[in-house]
């Protein structure tokens, strides 16, 4: 069973702050992590990740900058802001809220 994308659709920016909680990544890094976690279920498409890398930093919650790896492709990282902490705490408490009324809407 395949997690919907319907479901899924409007948490990008709160799955992206989730994981630049414990350290900078970039891209393919934290799409493979999602894909790991879901059991292969689920990955975000790549327009859809830069987009939303793109919209997160103009709105302070993210930085960027580019790696220095010797070998292969530059990456560009991301790092989480305290305003981007503190928007996915805010966001993580509407999500929960969302998971409750939810719940108690489907529940016969």
């Amino acid at each position: 069973m395949s997690i919907a994308s319907d479901m899924i659709r409007g948490h990008t920016d709160t799955i992206i702050l989730a994981h630049l909680l414990s350290g900078d990544s970039y891209g393919y890094k934290i799409n493979r992590s999602i894909a790991e976690k879901t059991g292969g279920q689920y990955e975000l498409k790549e327009a859809t990740l830069y987009t939303a890398f793109r919209r997160l930093e103009q709105m302070g919650l993210i930085t960027s900058y580019w790696g220095d790896e010797n070998t292969g492709a530059r990456r560009r990282y991301y790092s989480i802001t305290q305003a981007g902490v503190q928007e996915y705490h805010r966001m993580l408490g509407e999500w929960e809220q969302s998971q409750r009324l939810i719940e108690t809407l489907i529940t016969p």
